[in-house]
């Protein structure tokens, strides 16, 4: 399985951290002037980097250019289904596995078992129920807002035993939810992914099954995604997906306020770190578990602080990364002892020595203020005391002058970690 900032000012963590710090190209400019050693991003073309059958599949086609606005590969997809735009490699790579995904409902749902339960379903005292087939989602979670509010009020405070007194409409709602998680692991996609298109098919066939008595047995089509590689850890990946599937959201918060109270997080941080309206249930459930795989390390609720002030889910996603490339370097390298933040780094040192400084990016070059950031970023670690070599840990790469003028500072660069580690998106 997998801060509150003193003085940062309120503006995208990401965006700072990336557009200040490196950019994601493939071609890169320098200045005409000889002795000037920094680069400059320009948008990268998806046929340079990509493999052929991430690019081009059933149903879909990533378009050539990949837009470099700021900090990572901005990704636009024409499908059958919608035209999806996605930001960050493994973002890419989720899309890809959703619209496979959304493929396999469509085909269920043209089978004449569905169109019987949905025939049943419709003599249900679900009335809402229909609407979930046609309408678009406004959440995250794939309910429709007016249903959202009830959905939360029905299982708010529930664990995962039912209330004898609750009433008929409540149970249904949260059937709804357990036959969508349910068909969402079974075809590995996230159940709380923001993908209307893949929403509206979950809440057609959750429909189906809580009120129609539809069986997931009837979903035979494999989903094949080339963008998925054998994971390193299986067990990590299936520990959170079976967590996620056997769970409501009322759960996975329980779940997550004892974890984070036995890593020491206090009561206040933890309820608005799980309040926050951009972390879904996902999110926060491979984040807490990500976590407590680092068993005894200092400072994991300093990480929690840190990434409260994220503002979209691009950003969510980017700590949600971090907080898997530490475990992952816990679980194969060295143990984490301490975590700090040096904005806007997060430095977890290991018990070998180094001090890993993960950052999930898709690629970056050498601008003038990675420069100067990671010069202060060195200068800060060495005046609080730190002699530990760094170890920069990556999920995309590097520009061979970012590389080396980042080694020749001191800091090591390790990439494309995701094929040595479990990273779940």
């Amino acid at each position: 399985m997998e801060i509150r900032l003193i003085s940062v000012p309120i503006i995208s963590v990401v965006s700072f951290l990336c557009i200040s710090l490196i950019f994601p190209v493939s071609l890169i400019h320098t200045s005409s002037n000889a002795e000037t050693k920094h680069e400059t991003p320009v948008n990268r073309s998806a046929s340079t980097f990509l493999p052929k059958d991430i690019i081009k599949g059933p149903h879909y086609e990533v378009q050539d250019k990949v837009v470099s606005y700021g900090y990572m590969d901005n990704f636009t997809v024409n499908s059958d289904y919608d035209v999806f735009e996605v930001t960050g490699d493994l973002a890419l790579m989720k899309l890809i596995g959703e619209i496979g995904a959304i493929t396999a409902l469509q085909n269920m749902k043209d089978s004449d078992i569905f169109k019987k339960a949905a025939a049943e379903a419709a003599k249900s005292p679900l009335m809402f129920g229909k609407n979930l087939v046609t309408d678009p989602v406004d959440t995250v979670t794939g309910v429709p807002k007016g249903v959202g509010r009830m959905f939360s009020n029905a299982y708010k405070g529930l664990t995962t035993k039912n209330d004898p007194g609750e009433d008929d409409t409540a149970k249904s709602v949260l059937k709804v939810s357990e036959c969508k998680r349910e068909y969402a692991a079974e075809l590995n996609v996230d159940v709380y992914s923001s993908n209307k298109a893949l929403q509206k098919e979950l809440n057609s066939v959750g429909w189906a099954c809580a009120a129609g008595g539809l069986s997931l047995s009837v979903l035979t089509m494999p989903i094949s995604n080339p963008a998925l590689k054998v994971a390193k850890n299986l067990g990590t990946a299936q520990t959170l997906t079976d967590a996620m599937k056997d769970n409501p959201p009322s759960r996975l918060r329980i779940v997550g306020e004892e974890k984070l109270k036995e890593m020491g997080v206090s009561e206040e941080l933890t309820k608005e770190y799980l309040d926050s309206e951009v972390y879904t249930p996902r999110h926060n459930t491979i984040i807490v578990a990500s976590l407590m795989k680092l068993e005894g390390a200092e400072g994991r609720d300093k990480f929690i602080e840190f990434a409260i002030i994220v503002q979209d889910e691009v950003e969510a996603n980017f700590f949600m990364n971090m907080a898997q490339i530490m475990r992952g370097y816990n679980e194969s390298v060295s143990p984490i002892k301490k975590i700090t933040v040096i904005e806007p780094f997060v430095l977890a040192e290991a018990e070998n020595g180094v001090v890993l400084v993960p950052f999930p990016i898709d690629h970056g070059v050498w601008t003038e203020k990675a420069d100067t950031l990671t010069t202060a970023l060195i200068d800060s670690y060495k005046d609080q005391g730190g002699k530990g070599k760094m170890d920069m840990w990556l999920t995309g790469t590097l520009s061979p002058r970012a590389s080396k003028n980042l080694n020749a500072k001191g800091i090591k660069t390790t990439e494309k970690v995701g094929d040595k580690i479990t990273i779940v998106f």
